[in-house]
Formats: structure tokens, C-alpha cells, sequence
């Protein structure tokens, strides 16, 4: 298989930065036999970059992401980042547990997003196994932090198999809380230093149904049929054939796709098929498999074209796209919405798996 000469050919792990307090940020690289590679940092446990190859066997980088700490910490984009307490929206940072309510730290307008102010993915993870291609990162995270109740241990395992990227996220608490973890990684299948977009890239979603938002992003509570509509992937579409339609209200709203949509599957103790992702033009294929109920479609519509990523390249809005499996944004005020509490003595556990393929 060729391997570009930014390829790594080895696993390692080494100093990616050091926190303002100076705590230390690892970083670490796996390998597999084919000479696929993939890179994870220390801070948010986050996938920095993954190389797989295209319908010829080359390899390249195909998720968004930055060359230094710095970077992540001045620009929050979530850059392949493992997002939470509660990844994607609660309305007003408020729910209730057993009659207690809680308000948690607003960073979206009037909402709480992806954790807060201050979320797992801009904390320090400890990098506490690895092998050439696996590692696991764990956070403690205390109670009270940024508002969420108990204190919360979470461990995220990435593993690099022969062809698919697993990542395993599990967290256990002291006190009964809200758990709902991600990872959020920005896609591009045509290589993230390409300078093309994923407007050509064509999308199915295992999903009959999608939540459609109010004006604050925040779920209706309704299941809106996607049939006949442009959040319709139950087959093949090409992205931007759709994403630019100006009738659809709810994609003003997002300005573009950014809404939660109602896996098949409903969750599962294993995975089960929730979206394949192919680019026509270098053939690659991304076909992930979860455990989630729930999808987040989001087309990187808010990369604000002024972020300055790996290589010097500026992000720009539709660079790349997010699937993020989760369980339903607003979740914990929403009762008829997959839950999303977690008890002590329980272990929350998401599964994901992203298989590659080089075919399309």
C-alpha cells in the first residue's frame, strides 16, 4: 500500500503540549499490519488524525484537526474531540433528577452544549494503556463540575482494527446524573488537506424518522417523518443536492443539517449499521455500526472559515461533516426520549465502529 511520507509507519506516543497549569498532554499513535495509522491526544481524548486509503490503496487523513495544544484551546470547534457530560443541547442547562433540578453551565445562547463552558473536551485525559493499536484514556470528573451532579470516571478505548477505527466509552458515577458522550470527529473522505468539501459525498442513514428543532436548536419533541423530505437518507443522496434547499425551514434554522436523527436499530447492547459515507472522487467508504439511539447529522456548517487547522489549511463551513452517535439532544426533558440517566453501581457503555473501505 503506499504510504505518503506524513504517514506514521510506527506506533509511538509522545508530548503533544502542556495545560497552562502544566499538566502534561500525550499524544499517541496507532498502526495496524495494512499501515493504516490513527493519532489521539490527550486533551478530550481526541482523534487529532486517522489515515486510510482511497480506491488505489492511498493513504490520507481524513479528519479535521490541528497541529498543536494551543490550537485546540483558543478555538473550540470540538475537533474529533470526545464531547460531554452531556453531549449536543440541553434547553435552558436545566433538568430534573428525583425532584432535584439542576442548572448546568450555558454556553450556547440558552442552552448547554456538548458539557459546558468548560466540557471533557478541553479537560487533560490520562493516557493509562496502550499498545500499538490500542489505548485507552481516562478523566475523573468531579461532582458538581460545570453544574452535573455526582462524580463521573470516564474511560474512552480506541482500537485500531485491520479495517475499522473502535472506539468503547464507558463512565460509572457516585450519584445519580446525566451521561451522554460522543466522539466528534470532522469527516472529509477526501482527505482533510484536499481543499475539496463534502457537498459531493453521498450519505444513507438507517433512520425513517428525524427531531425537528425550534428556533434555539433544541428538539420539538416530535419523531417528524424524513419520507419525501431533504432529511430523506434512507438511500443514497448526495449531500449538497439538499443542503442548500431554501424551502426547508429547518434548514434555515441550522443553517444546514445539525438535527438528531431516530436510528432504526433504537440502541442495543451491540452495534448495529447507522450511516455509510462515501466520496465518488477518491472512492473511500465509511460505514459506522453503534449502540446509540440517536444520530447527529451535522454539516460543519458553523466552521467559521477563519479556523486554522492542520497545515496551515482554513476550515471553512461544509469542510467536513460530523456523525456523531448519541443518545436524543434535551433528552433529560424529554420522558418520552431514549434516558439518558446513569445510577451508581450501573456502567454506561457506547459503541462505535467505523469501517473503511476503498471501493466507491
Amino acid at each position: 500500500m503506499p504510504t505518503p511520507e506524513n504517514v506514521p509507519t510506527l506506533p509511538g506516543r509522545g508530548l503533544f503540549g502542556t495545560m497552562p497549569d502544566g499538566t502534561p498532554v500525550e499524544w499517541v499513535t496507532l498502526v495496524n499490519r495494512h499501515g493504516w495509522a490513527a493519532r489521539i491526544i490527550g486533551l478530550g481524548a481526541s482523534l487529532q488524525a486517522l489515515w486510510v486509503p482511497d480506491r488505489h490503496g492511498v493513504l490520507d487523513d481524513i479528519v479535521l484537526g490541528h497541529d498543536d495544544l494551543q490550537s485546540y484551546l483558543d478555538n473550540r470547534t470540538f475537533l474529533g474531540a470526545i464531547a460531554g457530560r452531556y453531549a449536543n443541547r440541553i434547553a435552558g442547562g436545566r433538568f430534573t433528577l428525583d425532584g432535584q433540578e439542576f442548572q448546568v453551565a450555558l454556553n450556547d445562547g440558552p442552552n448547554c452544549l456538548h458539557g459546558g463552558k468548560q466540557g471533557v473536551d478541553l479537560l487533560p485525559w490520562t493516557l493509562a494503556e496502550h499498545g500499538p493499536t490500542h489505548a485507552v484514556f481516562t478523566l475523573h470528573s468531579p461532582d458538581g463540575a460545570e453544574g452535573f451532579p455526582g462524580a463521573v470516571d470516564i474511560r474512552a478505548e480506541y482500537t485500531l482494527t485491520d479495517d475499522s477505527l473502535l472506539i468503547v466509552l464507558t463512565a460509572t458515577t457516585d450519584a445519580v446524573t446525566i451521561i451522554n458522550l460522543t466522539n466528534h470527529a470532522y469527516f472529509n473522505l477526501g482527505g482533510a488537506m484536499s481543499g475539496g468539501d463534502i457537498l459531493g459525498h453521498e450519505l444513507t442513514l438507517a433512520a425513517d424518522h428525524y427531531t425537528p428543532v425550534d428556533a434555539n436548536l433544541i428538539p420539538t419533541g416530535d419523531l417528524r417523518p424524513v419520507a419525501g423530505s431533504v432529511f430523506d437518507f434512507s438511500s443514497p443522496h448526495t449531500i449538497g443536492t439538499r443542503l442548500r434547499d431554501g424551502t426547508e425551514a429547518q434548514l434555515a434554522l441550522a443553517r444546514g443539517y445539525d438535527h438528531n436523527f431516530v436510528l432504526r436499530s433504537g440502541g442495543g447492547a451491540e452495534p448495529s449499521f447507522a450511516a455509510r459515507l462515501s466520496d465518488p472522487v477518491t472512492g473511500r467508504v465509511m460505514e459506522l455500526s453503534t449502540t446509540e439511539p440517536g444520530l447527529q447529522f451535522y454539516s460543519g456548517n458553523f466552521l467559521p472559515g477563519s479556523l486554522i487547522g492542520k497545515g496551515g489549511r482554513l476550515y471553512r463551513q461544509s469542510d467536513a461533516l460530523c456523525l456523531e452517535p448519541q443518545k436524543f439532544p434535551d433528552s433529560p426533558n424529554r420522558p418520552s426520549f431514549p434516558s439518558a440517566r446513569l445510577e451508581p453501581g450501573q456502567t454506561y457503555r457506547h459503541v462505535s465502529r467505523y469501517w473503511f473501505k476503498g471501493t466507491a
